[in-house]
């Protein structure tokens, strides 16, 4: 199969070009050719009016080509000024290092950049948005004419992509050329000057900003509307499956915290970042004891002690960092599905591999998981197929109540289509499901009711029909100062 298809694509200095598209749409195949990591079969590439015959890491480095992508490649126990020095520099391992002479260059580099860091601090010591900074200052002091940014939010908060958005304006303004790479479609919106769309390696369309609204993007993207991303169908609702009663948690920030949850229905949880949506599903899940209140499970009170009682009790949950906690990327998908029910595949204290392949593959045909085979290992998928192993392995468990933490950050609009449509299969069976999105248009399409929180505790809770983003944010801000504003898009 062929990943690229006659693909154009053309950057102009002092831009910032978004490339999008969903997973497999042909976006890593375009850069590695770029960066020189593989070999075009047909086609030219051309930098500042130049053709390059013949392009590798080595070339496209000389022709002032940079990548940063999302996680980092720094080594955590060097200083910055170590790592950057092992970036830029060349010579014979027996030198006289100069370490003032480096210090002051990387100084100036991370100024340059639009930080203030010290040299001297070790890389492990920064946050991601200090390293991704580092990056940055490593590509400006290799000359770099073109910079390419994939992904570079996945893991950032709100505040931080502003800063990030900052340096970007900077770089631009030194006629340095962005190609810039994310699902993030407001994202897209608020930077780039032009975009492009990809689609089964082929160039859809490109366009300018003011030229394309979300809607037209998502077409281009999937092939089909808006309104087949949030496929939300009305379900009867049931008992209620879950009620919380005046819970708190001072360790946590949690306070007085009181809402319920029907079989059938999918209550969204909106709020600002550190509001205590994640604290809340940490602590429903035993990771953080409750100082006081009541949890209620189909009525009957509840002492939550520990993940393993949470998962006895029928409580699932899903955690916002997928690649952190939300799968065990060496392990395979059929090892990843079973892992929090080992007993259902297990006979006499050992794993029954028939079973684990079973229980597996009956799930990745439900959720239609691509994978090649359930023994490929999870960190091999996609951003969206990883997502519906970690999905697999809590309705492994056979939940009463799950609770999905950013269910679909960082994976393309097909996929998020496709995660939000199993969501309405769930609820459809019966299962109460607590969703926690930053994403307004994602809280309004998916939800049957929304609870907002602030500062650990519930300010509001909104039907379908009277949610509106500016309710939303007026819960969400209730007494927050006015720079809180953009952590929620």
């Amino acid at each position: 199969m062929r990943a690229l298809k006659g693909v154009s694509f053309e950057l102009l200095r002092g831009e910032v070009h978004a490339l999008i598209g969903e997973n497999g749409a042909g976006k890593s195949t375009l850069i590695k050719i770029m960066t020189g990591a593989v070999t075009a079969d047909s086609g030219t590439l051309r930098v500042s009016g130049q053709l390059v015959p013949h392009n590798n890491p080595s070339i496209s480095r000389s022709l002032g080509i940079a990548a940063i992508y999302q996680q980092p490649s720094l080594f955590p126990h060097l200083s910055v000024t170590e790592n950057i020095a092992l970036a830029l520099e060349s010579g014979s391992a027996w030198r006289r290092v100069d370490w003032k002479a480096r210090k002051r260059r990387t100084s100036e580099l991370l100024e340059r950049a639009g930080a203030a860091i010290d040299p001297e601090r070790l890389v492990a010591t920064l946050s991601m948005p200090e390293q991704q900074i580092v990056e940055i200052a490593k590509a400006i002091g290799a000359d770099a004419k073109i910079l390419i940014m994939d992904e570079p939010t996945a893991s950032l908060t709100d505040r931080e992509v502003e800063s990030l958005f900052k340096v970007i304006a900077l770089l631009r303004g030194q006629e340095v050329g962005i190609i810039y790479i994310s699902h993030r479609l407001e994202e897209i919106a608020a930077i780039a000057d032009r975009i492009t769309v990809l689609r089964d390696g082929e160039t859809i369309a490109t366009r300018s900003r003011d030229e394309v609204d979300r809607a037209e993007l998502i077409k281009m993207m999937v092939g089909r509307e808006l309104a087949a991303v949030f496929p939300k169908r009305e379900v009867t609702l049931g008992e209620v499956a879950l009620e919380i009663r005046g819970l708190s948690n001072r360790a946590i920030g949690l306070h007085d915290v009181s809402l319920s949850v029907r079989r059938g229905e999918i209550l969204g949880l909106a709020g600002l970042v550190g509001s205590g949506r994640t604290e809340l599903a940490e602590t429903l899940f035993g990771l953080a004891p409750a100082y006081s209140g009541e949890v209620l499970l189909r009525g009957v009170p509840v002492r939550i002690k520990s993940p393993a009682h949470a998962i006895q009790l029928g409580i699932g949950y899903m955690p916002e960092d997928r690649r952190q906690h939300g799968i065990v990327l060496e392990m395979p998908v059929a090892a990843n599905t079973s892992l929090a029910n080992l007993k259902a595949i297990s006979r006499r204290g050992l794993i029954d591999s028939n079973r684990e392949l079973q229980l597996a593959q009956g799930y990745v045909d439900q959720l239609r998981i691509k994978a090649p085979s359930v023994y490929s290992e999870a960190g091999s998928l996609s951003g969206g197929n990883q997502q519906k192993v970690a999905l697999a392995r809590w309705l492994a468990i056979n939940p009463i109540v799950l609770v999905l933490d950013e269910p679909t950050q960082g994976v393309d609009v097909g996929s998020k289509s496709e995660i939000h449509s199993l969501m309405v299969d769930l609820a459809e069976r019966g299962l109460a499901i607590i969703m926690i999105s930053s994403e307004l248009p994602e809280i309004l399409g998916m939800s049957d009711r929304i609870a907002v929180m602030h500062a650990g505790t519930i300010t509001g809770i909104l039907s379908r029909e009277e949610a509106t983003p500016q309710k939303i944010l007026s819960l969400a801000l209730e007494h927050a100062p006015s720079a809180a504003i953009p952590q929620l898009e």
